[in-house]
């Protein structure tokens, strides 16, 4: 079992009622009410959510991480984890960072400290439903189905439409209505 991610499971609760830091883009909150109507064009408004998320208010932090998110897709993980090291501590607040960094620790198999990158994106943007997600496969590659079936409803709650999330839902808890 993970060690701490009983920390992140106590959390998933009260995300709905927590608010977004400071330094979150207010443009995310009307995003978020578009995204739950559903005659929204959920995939349009979960791109822009994403590029919301991926541009911070200094342009240089921005670069480097796209840097970073290009480092993961060439699977050069150690460059993108020495990219995000650097950059949070010049931006601990940079949400999209955290969960960047999350995706690296994910991927090289550190599940402790990948948990601990999940619980600073969720403290800053209680929303973020890619962590949400990457938290619920963590536990289902840790054989928590049931702290897994959470995190996929957490993030349902933000993201009604999520495909992920609701595929995941539907191999873990086949009996949940959709």
């Amino acid at each position: 079992m993970i060690d701490n991610a009983d920390c992140v499971l106590r959390l998933l609760p009260t995300l709905p009622y927590r608010r977004p830091a400071a330094a979150m883009p207010a443009r995310l909150d009307m995003l978020f009410t578009t995204l739950r109507h559903p005659d929204s064009d959920a995939e349009a408004v979960e791109d822009l959510i994403w590029d919301t998320w991926m541009s911070h208010r200094n342009a240089a932090a921005a670069k480097v991480l796209d840097k970073a998110v290009d480092d993961i897709a060439h699977n050069c993980l150690d460059i993108a984890e020495t990219r995000l090291v650097r950059l949070l501590r010049l931006c601990p607040d940079y949400a999209e960072a955290w969960n960047k960094l999350s995706v690296v620790l994910y991927l090289t198999g550190r599940d402790e400290e990948c948990t601990c990158a999940i619980t600073r994106t969720l403290s800053l943007e209680p929303r973020h439903f890619g962590a949400l997600c990457q938290f619920g496969e963590l536990l289902l590659s840790d054989e928590d189905a049931e702290g897994a079936t959470l995190a996929f409803l957490t993030a349902r709650r933000f993201h009604p439409r999520s495909s992920p999330a609701a595929e995941r839902l539907r191999q873990i808890a086949p009996d949940l209505p959709s």
